[in-house]
């Protein structure tokens, strides 16, 4: 297991040093933070930094670095590396920056901050895209967690309005427009902190168990360093996509402005924004290693993965619970699906109704204010959540699209990182180069993906397998990446000859 062991080692150094380098790059200071200066007691409220650490590793993490991980394992233990070094290099650099300009715009959405640095038609471009991202989200989020307890009462013995999903639904609803409406210290600060320890006990109760007990063998990286994917999905760049916030994703952008309002110090940020991520990094790593190791290989080929995986995420996730910690496990598992979930989709809506705030101009110190747009973006959420509940709204196809949009945000506030970099004249390399890479995986993606252009553009043999058309999606990917790069370089330039 010595390859776990060294991507665990050099994560945490990661966070100490290049994580150190990236919070140098920026330059915090002791200027008066929006949480200080704006105070209204709703959404900017100073926290103590271990909660404000709690409550974003929570709001950015979910089912995230568990699920994903564990998808991302198909490939096999190469997926380690991806993990590792796309924490280290892109996610928690994208956390850290989508916060901390966010901080040094009075907590401002992201939707905000990208139209500041990359011009007014992105910014359109990215409220639209946020809030609608947003919704959907939320409202995935509480389908699921409905749809898990109603198992869960069925399989106790519940009946009647216990096992009704419409019911469950509703509940949990009502507890969004709540969490959504009310100052973000009464409920995600007080029970987020304890809901987050779950998740890094669930973590460590995992890697705990696969290494006390002897059936179970974390694979080496350099044993398998090609795919092990059972249906041949190549690894670039579907594994990239694929392990999402185990790695970088867009939405946390969406949610680090939240803590960027409860900060008290800019100097939190380091252990705030990058530490959050590392931690999901860590998580993310312990979920992987339980997809290639608790499962049997036939072949060279995770089937047993995929086999598991195909039963569904709650199923999988209780599954490598009760295999690695017995019936502890088996109850932490229960909390995680149903919690995660729930704690993602409430942050979620949070976030629309900030970036509809801060799109309009409408203050939210008020609750005639925070009503006119809570109403609203419950109302959709609710309208799409009931209405797939009751069988007339199908948005699975849709949903799908999620994977790659996620990404192309973070390529997106990865560039508009590089610009406030530029304009303070820093070091714009270290955002840049991950936004460049960001965007040969999204558009190459795009190209590949069945819910994309892989529809037209990729072959299937006579047993119904995809042929990926790899020879036209690998150079237009690559292409793509050095004309944003060019674009870029370009326009700091033009701004250069300009002062």
């Amino acid at each position: 297991m010595i390859s776990f062991l060294l991507c665990l080692a050099i994560l945490i150094v990661g966070y100490f040093v290049y994580g150190k380098i990236v919070d140098n790059t920026f330059g915090p200071d002791d200027r008066e933070t929006p949480a200080v200066r704006i105070n209204d007691g709703v959404d900017y409220v100073v926290m103590p930094q271990w909660k404000l650490f709690l409550v974003q590793l929570l709001n950015i993490a979910g089912l995230g670095p568990i699920f994903g991980a564990m998808q991302g394992a198909l490939w096999g233990p190469v997926v380690f590396l991806w993990i590792t070094f796309g924490t280290i290099f892109a996610g928690g650099v994208h956390d850290y920056f989508s916060g901390m300009m966010s901080e040094r715009n009075d907590g401002a959405s992201i939707a905000e901050i990208t139209g500041k640095y990359l011009g007014p038609v992105m910014q359109n471009v990215m409220r639209v895209f946020s809030v609608v991202l947003l919704i959907m989200v939320g409202t995935v989020f509480a389908v699921g967690p409905a749809g898990l307890i109603v198992e869960l009462c069925s399989q106790s013995g519940a009946s009647g309005v216990l096992t009704s999903l419409l019911f469950w639904l509703i509940i949990i609803l009502v507890y969004y427009f709540i969490a959504t409406f009310i100052s973000i210290d009464a409920v995600i600060g007080k029970i987020y902190p304890i809901f987050g320890i779950c998740l890094i006990i669930m973590a460590i109760g995992v890697i705990f168990g696969i290494f006390t007990n002897p059936a179970y063998t974390i694979p080496e990286i350099w044993d398998h360093f090609g795919s092990m994917h059972p249906s041949g999905t190549p690894i670039w760049s579907f594994m990239f996509i694929t392990v999402a916030c185990g790695a970088i994703s867009g939405f946390h952008s969406t949610q680090s402005p939240l803590m960027a309002r409860c900060m008290k110090s800019e100097k939190q940020g380091h252990f705030v924004f990058y530490g959050a991520m590392v931690c999901e990094g860590v998580i993310a790593l312990i979920w992987a290693a339980a997809g290639c190791s608790l499962y049997e290989v036939t072949g060279g080929l995770n089937t047993g993965l995929a086999e598991a995986l195909a039963m569904g995420q709650s199923k999988a996730i209780y599954d490598v619970c009760s295999k690695t910690m017995g019936g502890v496990g088996i109850a932490l598992a229960m909390v995680g699906v149903v919690v995660c979930p729930i704690t993602s989709g409430d942050t979620a809506f949070r976030s629309a109704r900030l970036t509809l705030a801060d799109w309009f101009k409408i203050d939210q110190d008020g609750y005639a204010n925070r009503l006119k747009l809570c109403i609203p973006v419950l109302g959709v959420g609710a309208f799409l959540g009931i209405g797939n509940a009751l069988g007339f709204i199908n948005y699975t196809v849709i949903w799908r699209y999620f994977s790659w949009t996620n990404q192309t945000l973070a390529m997106i506030v990865l560039w508009a990182a590089s610009m406030y970099l530029f304009k303070e004249k820093k070091n714009y390399w270290i955002t840049a180069v991950p936004a460049t890479f960001m965007s040969a995986v999204s558009s190459t993606y795009f190209i590949l993906a069945p819910e994309c252009l892989g529809g037209l553009l990729n072959a299937k043999t006579a047993e119904g397998a995809t042929i990926y058309n790899t020879a036209v999606a690998y150079p237009i990917g690559i292409i793509f990446a050095i004309a944003m790069l060019a674009v870029f370089l370009h326009a700091t330039k033009k701004a250069a000859q300009k002062a």
